[in-house]
């Protein structure tokens, strides 16, 4: 009996352990916080995953159409997607890890064009770009703006207001200071919103992972390596 059940020890102790599921974090192309430099994925809140997600577990990061990584995050198990600008109406969609970073949205246009607005009234008149299913998208057709452009992509609002085809478009302040220091022909022309912006992960994603992430982020804050990083890509942090 014993010469029988030892074959059958041998199959049970030499099956493989099943492997944990990688985590699938998406993005899209939004330089400097997350754009493809040849082969590689870099950026200021790239690196801020990557440093958060060492030792906790196995991942991949991938750039695609922020429609398509937003979808993924909500339907898919084990999918994040960032950088998310957490809004009440998102708020019961994913669970949350952040601040990757808290930043004011402005509506910018072309240096030079004929745009004058003081107020979110003002700005009504005038055309709006942004790119389909960013937040700014819902958040400029609950404020009423009548004549909104949607791009498929941050690139591509952008070229619109760079070549005068829109009047304004939703930047980050932080991108816009950017521009400004090195000489782009961009000026601001009003606030649209504030809002911490952090990693939106899909409804069943686990709890521990969760509390591990959010710690190794609340880490990065509190000694001074989320500042570092985005003073490496030419930008500062507002206390």
């Amino acid at each position: 009996m014993f010469k029988l059940m030892l074959p059958l020890l041998m199959l049970v102790t030499a099956s493989p352990i099943p492997k944990a599921e990688p985590i699938s974090f998406l993005t899209e192309e939004y330089p400097p916080f997350n754009y493809r430099d040849g082969s590689d994925i870099k950026g200021a809140t790239v690196d801020q995953v990557r440093s958060l997600m060492a030792g906790i577990a196995d991942y991949t990061i991938d750039i695609v159409p922020w429609a398509r990584a937003y979808a993924q995050a909500r339907n898919t198990p084990m999918s994040c997607v960032f950088v998310t600008a957490h809004t009440l109406d998102r708020d019961p969609l994913f669970k949350w890890v952040e601040p990757l970073l808290i930043d004011r949205n402005l509506l910018i246009k072309h240096k030079g064009t004929p745009v004058t607005a003081t107020t979110i009234e003002e700005a009504k008149q005038y055309s709006v770009g942004t790119w389909r299913d960013d937040y700014t998208e819902t958040l400029l057709r609950k404020l009423n703006f009548p004549r909104i452009d949607i791009a498929n992509n941050m690139t591509a609002a952008f070229k619109k207001l760079t070549n005068d085809r829109i009047d304004l478009m939703p930047m980050s302040e932080l991108y816009y200071n950017k521009l400004v220091k090195q000489g782009e022909p961009f000026e601001k022309v009003v606030v649209l919103s504030e809002q911490p912006m952090g990693i939106a992960c899909q409804r069943d994603f686990p709890e521990d992972l969760l509390r591990k992430m959010q710690t190794a982020l609340d880490g990065l804050i509190s000694d001074g390596r989320q500042q570092a990083i985005f003073q490496q890509y030419g930008m500062q942090l507002q206390n």
